[in-house]
């Protein structure tokens, strides 16, 4: 389409926003596609009220944390975001895994130990991304109790963001990534004097258990460009602009078809006298938004701590709390580590969220 304007409009979006005026991005695709700025008198969320289920809301998912079972948060037919903890065991009989739906992403919030898959061994620490393709079978050997938000791929596999201009090591070198170890595993196995002879396999949702006579750990080698990995959230590379505040889409970790996971690390604030230093206003019209709180200094959001999650439904703009835009004039530098997931579909929120939402959230603004 062609490029129209007309009264009051910036150069370049996200700077030299004329004062006492707020700007509010509109664009389709998430941030890849058309894309209009408007300059307005008012904040895109001072509204004095909302009557219906189209709102911002917040979860407190520690609240969820004193059982072992996974709880199902959010979800579509692409994915589903879940809360998982799992604690120490000192049994000997062990049941692995298996996800015939789809890839998994395990993020670790806390907690620390070992994935045993059968590509090898993998170790975890809060701030770990754990990768698990589709029917690969492992088993999570906490260390310590540990706390997962897990990222369920349903229709498709997870990839590398397109690092275009950037270049190949940019956001995060594969050379970062944890490989799993063959001989780590069978020298834990034999530590422990475990033995791991079935398997629960996750198929449409149901279970089946897999029996075995021998240990089901049982490869001598393997080769090849599939395989299960880890991502640590402090080996990645912020992208960044000393100039122009950033959409968060250049934050993006992995790719899924429908749906894609970006992680916000510690980066310099922009520098420019006159540019935008906060997340912009904006309706992202496409996308349902969920944010995961990790760690740290949460300036964009008001009463948010480690361990929330809010969620803005695709269809209403939303953006900075009025405390965040007065707080950052000094700040030099974000203290922020979080995951964000975005979804080209709507998600429906589990019965179970009502339970820990903070209902007061949509407020906030004010």
């Amino acid at each position: 389409m062609n490029h129209y304007s007309q009264g009051k409009f910036t150069k370049q979006a996200h700077k030299n926003i004329p004062d006492g005026h707020y700007e509010e991005e509109q664009g389709l695709k998430g941030f890849f596609g058309p894309v209009s700025h408007l300059i307005k008198s008012k904040p895109s969320t001072n509204w004095s009220k909302i009557d219906g289920n189209l709102k911002p809301r917040s979860f407190d998912i520690n609240l969820l944390t004193k059982k072992k079972e996974q709880k199902l948060l959010l979800h579509n037919q692409q994915l589903r975001i879940s809360s998982l903890v799992c604690h120490p065991s000192s049994e000997k009989k062990q049941s692995a895994s298996r996800s015939a739906d789809g890839d998994l992403v395990f993020f670790c919030q806390n907690g620390s130990g070992k994935i045993l898959t059968e590509y090898g061994l993998l170790e975890y620490k809060s701030g770990t991304y754990i990768v698990i393709p589709k029917c690969i079978s492992y088993l999570i050997f906490p260390k310590e109790t540990s706390w997962f938000l897990v990222i369920e791929n349903l229709n498709s596999h997870y990839q590398q963001p397109d690092r275009g201009l950037l270049g190949r090591n940019a956001i995060y070198d594969v050379d970062s990534l944890g490989k799993p170890n063959l001989e780590n595993l069978y020298s834990f196995l034999k530590e422990k004097n475990i033995e791991v002879k079935q398997i629960k396999v996750k198929h449409n949702q149901d279970y089946t258990n897999f029996f075995y006579e021998e240990e089901i750990f049982n490869v001598v080698g393997w080769k090849g460009d599939l395989f299960p990995f880890t991502l640590s959230v402090y080996d990645l590379m912020p992208v960044m602009s000393h100039r122009v505040h950033l959409p968060p889409s250049v934050h993006t970790t992995f790719v899924a078809k429908d749906f894609i996971i970006c992680t916000f690390v510690p980066r310099p604030m922009e520098s420019d006298a006159d540019a935008l230093k906060v997340p912009f206003y904006h309706q992202n019209i496409d996308y349902d938004e969920v944010l995961f709180y990790h760690k740290g200094d949460f300036f964009s959001r008001d009463n948010i701590k480690p361990g929330m999650l809010t969620f803005h439904p695709a269809g209403f703009p939303h953006g900075p709390h009025p405390k965040a835009v007065k707080a950052v004039s000094d700040k030099k530098l974000t203290d922020e580590y979080a995951v964000m997931i975005d979804s080209a579909f709507p998600l429906l929120r589990s019965n179970l969220m009502t339970e820990i939402e903070n209902t007061d959230y949509v407020n906030s603004w004010k």
